[in-house]
């Protein structure tokens, strides 16, 4: 096993590089689009909920494997020819999307409706009130989940090797069928994305722990 990682570590280095851009680029991304759904799933008009409740079951409910086969196939019938990282990035973005919309929804409805009323009390206006109280608190509130979502969509970027990225997942089977040893190969790659998701985890446990001494000095 750890001959297949010396003799294949640049290979490997760049499957697993081009793991993290895939998916670190669709979860940031999914975060402007999720907390735009968050907050359109709590409208107070019927249309809006509607809508972003349509977009948020579809994207929950269907395969992402299905979700990758159908951006990188169906744009072109559009006329729009996306290569395969970029719709890579872009079906995780709309994937993770939904799924931190409901993490996001979660954590407004935490957020005590006093601080709103107080807020608008003083001539906050409504965005700056989403800006300066709600958001920042979302974050705090929805770290942990946040983080899973995170390692899921790290996990999940393993099937974006259907559409040619040459990513992680990839680089290991191209390793598998040269070297005839996928065993030493895929335990090898499991290891790596361990590796990457501990680390992942270990960085949100900071986080959450630099924030909680934070609420505690303020």
């Amino acid at each position: 096993m750890f001959e297949i990682l010396i003799d294949n570590y640049p290979v490997l280095l760049r499957g697993l590089t081009f793991t993290l851009i895939v998916s670190l680029s669709a979860i940031a991304l999914g975060m402007l689009l999720g907390m735009t759904l968050a907050f359109a799933l709590t409208s107070r008009f019927a249309t809006v909920r509607w809508l972003a409740g349509g977009y948020r079951s579809f994207w929950r409910g269907t395969p992402i494997l299905l979700q990758l086969l159908l951006v990188y196939y169906l744009l072109p019938e559009f006329g729009l020819n996306i290569p395969p990282l970029p719709a890579a990035i872009l079906t995780l973005t709309l994937n993770t999307a939904a799924f931190q919309s409901e993490i996001f929804r979660s954590g407004i409805a935490h957020i005590p409706q006093g601080q709103i009323e107080a807020a608008r009390m003083v001539g906050m206006h409504h965005w700056d009130i989403r800006r300066r109280i709600v958001v920042p608190q979302v974050f705090r509130l929805t770290l942990p989940p946040l983080t899973n979502e995170v390692i899921t969509i790290l996990k999940n970027s393993s099937l974006i090797s259907v559409i040619s990225v040459t990513e992680l997942m990839r680089t290991s089977e191209q390793i598998a069928s040269r070297t005839f040893q996928p065993l030493e190969t895929y335990l090898v790659a499991a290891l790596l994305y361990l590796a990457v998701n501990l680390l992942l985890a270990r960085i949100s446990a900071y986080l959450e722990r630099h924030m909680k001494g934070g609420l505690a000095a303020e």
